[in-house]
C-alpha cells in the first residue's frame, strides 16, 4: 500500500506538469481510460474465466453508472481541480472521502446515525474536521510559513513552474473541483458496494468501466476540445503522463489494493491514504509551492478526522465480528443440544423391539 500511495503522488506531479504544459484534463483522462482498460482486458479475460456471472442489462446500467461517476466524472474533476492548485491540496482533498463517503451512506440508508456511541461520535467529529479542513483549504491562505529554497531544482519542473506562473491562478476552483470530485468518488463507493454483491467480478467490471468512460470522455473531449493539436502526444511529458495514469494509477494500483483489501480489510487499506498527502506535499515543493497557514491547519484537520472516522469504523467492524461470533456459537450450542436429546422416533422402536422378540 505504500507503493500505492507513492504511485498517486507521482500521479498528481507527472499530470500537473503535463496540464503546465497546456494538456487538457479532458484529453487526458480520456487516454488514460483507453489505456487502463487495454491493461486490464487481460486479468479480466483470463482470471475470471471461470467465474464470471451472467452480464444483464440491469448490470450494465450499474456498471455504467460506476463508470460515470468513478470513472469520468471523479478524473475529470480531479484534472481540472488539480490544474487550478497544486498536488498537496489535491492529496488533502481526497483524505476527506471516508467523512464524505459516511455522509452519502448515512443519506442513502447504508450507515445509521449513532451517537450515543463512541464509534458514532467519533465518525461525526471526523465528519466536520474534515469538512471545516476542507472549507480552510478552499477560502483560506494566511501567512506565507514556508518556500521552496532547498537548493533541489528538477529544471523540467522549473521550466512548466515558469510557463505556469504566466497564468491566472484560481485559489479557490481548485479546491471546489477536487472537493466534488471526492464526492463522486464517494458516489461511486456507494453504487460498487451494490453492484460487487451482485456481480462479484472486480476486473470485468473495471474494464467495463473503463471501456465506457472511455466512449464518454472522447464525446465529451471531441465536443469541448476540437483542435486536434490537443490530442497530440508528442510532448514527453504528455505521453509519460497519459501511459503512468493509466498502467501504474489504473492498472497496477487497483490489482495492489484489490489484493490488500482481500487479504487486510478495506481499514487497512484507508489507513495508508494520509501518505499520499505526505508525499504530495514533498512533490510541491519540486514545483517551488508555497506553504501557507491555512493550507497548513486544513491538512491537519484533514488527517484528524480521517483517522476520527477510521477509528469509529474499526470500532463498528469489531462489534459486528463480536456478533457475528456470538451467533455463530449460539447456532452452534443449539445443534449440540439437538443431537444430545432423546429422539422419539428411536425410544418407540425401543419400546417395540422386546414386543417383537416374544
Amino acid at each position: 500500500m505504500v507503493l500505492v500511495q507513492v504511485g498517486f503522488a507521482g500521479l498528481s506531479l507527472v499530470s500537473k506538469l503535463a496540464m503546465d504544459d497546456g494538456m487538457n484534463p479532458i484529453v487526458l483522462v480520456t487516454y488514460r481510460q483507453i489505456i487502463a482498460t487495454i491493461a486490464i482486458v487481460p486479468f479480466a479475460l483470463f482470471l475470471e474465466r471461470k467465474t464470471r456471472p451472467k452480464i444483464t442489462v440491469r448490470i450494465l446500467f450499474h456498471i455504467f453508472l460506476v463508470s460515470l461517476l468513478g470513472a469520468s466524472m471523479n478524473q475529470v474533476l480531479f484534472f481540472m481541480g488539480l490544474n487550478n492548485a497544486n498536488p498537496m491540496i489535491a492529496g488533502a482533498m481526497t483524505n476527506t472521502l471516508p467523512a464524505v463517503t459516511f455522509v452519502l451512506a448515512l443519506i442513502f440508508k447504508q450507515e445509521l446515525f449513532e451517537m450515543k456511541t463512541k464509534a458514532g461520535r467519533a465518525k461525526m467529529t471526523g465528519t466536520l474536521l474534515c469538512v471545516g479542513g476542507a472549507m480552510l483549504l478552499s477560502f483560506y491562505h494566511g501567512h506565507t510559513i514556508a518556500e521552496s529554497n532547498s537548493g533541489i531544482h528538477w529544471s523540467y519542473a522549473d521550466k512548466m513552474t515558469d510557463k505556469r506562473s504566466t497564468h491566472k491562478s484560481h485559489s479557490i476552483l481548485g479546491p471546489c473541483l477536487l472537493f466534488g470530485s471526492t464526492s463522486s468518488w464517494a458516489l461511486w463507493l456507494i453504487i460498487q458496494v451494490k453492484l460487487s454483491r451482485k456481480f462479484p467480478a472486480p476486473y470485468t467490471t473495471t474494464m467495463l468501466a473503463c471501456l465506457m468512460a472511455s466512449i464518454e470522455c472522447s464525446i465529451v473531449g471531441a465536443v469541448t476540445e476540437c483542435n486536434f493539436a490537443a490530442w497530440s502526444l508528442r510532448s514527453t511529458i504528455r505521453l509519460i503522463a497519459v501511459f503512468y495514469a493509466g498502467i501504474v494509477c489504473s492498472g497496477l494500483a487497483f490489482c495492489i489494493m484489490s489484493w490488500c483489501v482481500h487479504i487486510k480489510g478495506p481499514l487497512h487499506t484507508s489507513v495508508f491514504s494520509p501518505l499520499l498527502l505526505v508525499m504530495s506535499t514533498l512533490l510541491s515543493w519540486a514545483l517551488h509551492d508555497k506553504l501557507y497557514v491555512g493550507t497548513s491547519l486544513g491538512v491537519v484537520f484533514i488527517i484528524a478526522g480521517l483517522y476520527f472516522v477510521l477509528w469509529g469504523k474499526g470500532k463498528e467492524a469489531e462489534k459486528a465480528r463480536i456478533t457475528a461470533d456470538m451467533e455463530e456459537a449460539g447456532k452452534y450450542h443449539e445443534k449440540e443440544d439437538s443431537e444430545l436429546q432423546p429422539h422419539p422416533h428411536a425410544n418407540n422402536e425401543s419400546r417395540q423391539d422386546p414386543n417383537r422378540c416374544s
